[in-house]
């Protein structure tokens, strides 16, 4: 069977293999894709794998032989999921490969806020101030210590539940907001944590992530309003989803001093607009969104992906998500 990746580059830019796909049908890597090639370099193909470029009605009702569209991630959002099914195209994600990666890249921000690493690194490598210091050491903005802080978490996947741990190691408290916090209260992850509302999540903590998925519900979850529940000096993470936060609002904290910082590896259009004011804000940490693109998180994404085209060859599809 034909099968085509749309856009493969950013799973693997070249430090992997797509040998366990080739062993499976005759395939074509693409590294980008633009929509209006998708359809295209599809025809033909029973298997399509995509992480970021779009399958709408109108995309699939021009690939009469397509079977199986395979998402390179867990968000499938891309996909218009309705018309597939009313297609019989199975659509399946990838679940549970970045969650220590992204976990990590949680406290990689955090840190980067409570502790200035690369700040102080750059004054002693570039700007020679430990080398005119007259005392032992210098700093120039406040560190801060974790332990005995609040973590607030604002959902409580397997993400949120890596963090909540990880937080525990540090000495932190955690507070938790959740849809659905009868599934863990008596579960090894949630006895260590206080199950709360959202007002209470905002108004107590020291530290707040963002871990749920964007709904209609949460789209500018952490809007002006909830900006202003939140402590004095508080510290605000995103590595969920952009558009979780209303951006010019964090940043008007961030100027006004309301937020003592902000770390995301999101945005609410990615690459982001030259203009966003996130880009400008002091003490806001923004990364590439890398956080689930550590090789290790990648080679599990890859053997899922794989796996889940496997079994669907195979009349046993799993992970599929219509």
């Amino acid at each position: 069977m034909k099968i085509v990746v749309l856009d493969g580059y950013t799973l693997n830019p070249g430090d992997l293999e797509w040998k366990g796909l080739e062993q499976l049908g005759e395939v074509s890597v693409f590294d980008r894709t633009a929509p209006q090639q998708v359809v295209e370099r599809a025809e033909g193909a029973g298997i399509v794998l995509t992480n970021k470029v779009e399958f709408d009605a109108a995309v699939m009702a021009r690939l009469p032989e397509l079977k199986y569209i395979g998402v390179t991630a867990t968000g499938v959002n891309i996909v218009d999921l309705q018309a597939a099914r009313e297609r019989g195209i199975a659509v399946t994600n990838v679940p549970g490969y970045s969650t220590a990666s992204v976990a990590q890249m949680v406290f990689a921000l955090l840190l980067e806020i409570t502790q200035q690493v690369g700040h102080h690194s750059h004054l002693v490598k570039s700007a020679g101030r430990w080398s005119a210091s007259p005392d032992f050491c210098f700093r120039d903005r406040p560190l801060i210590e974790l332990d005995g802080l609040t973590l607030g978490l604002v959902g409580f996947g397997q993400i949120g539940r890596r963090v909540a741990e990880i937080a525990r190691a540090f000495g932190m408290d955690v507070h938790v907001h959740t849809a659905h916090p009868e599934k863990y209260r008596q579960s090894r992850e949630g006895g260590g944590v206080r199950f709360v509302d959202l007002d209470t999540l905002f108004g107590q903590s020291d530290v707040i992530s963002l871990h749920c998925p964007l709904t209609e519900q949460t789209q500018d979850l952490v809007d002006a309003k909830r900006l202003q529940q939140m402590k004095p000096g508080a510290i605000l993470i995103n590595t969920g989803r952009g558009p979780l936060i209303d951006e010019q609002a964090v940043a008007d904290a961030l100027s006004d001093s309301r937020l003592a910082g902000f770390g995301a590896d999101v945005l609410s259009a990615e690459p982001p607009a030259e203009d966003n004011p996130l880009l400008a804000a002091p003490n806001a940490f923004i990364t590439p969104h890398i956080a689930w693109a550590t090789k290790a998180a990648r080679l599990r994404l890859m053997a899922i992906a794989v796996d889940n085209v496997a079994a669907f060859l195979k009349g046993e599809a799993k992970n599929v998500v219509n």
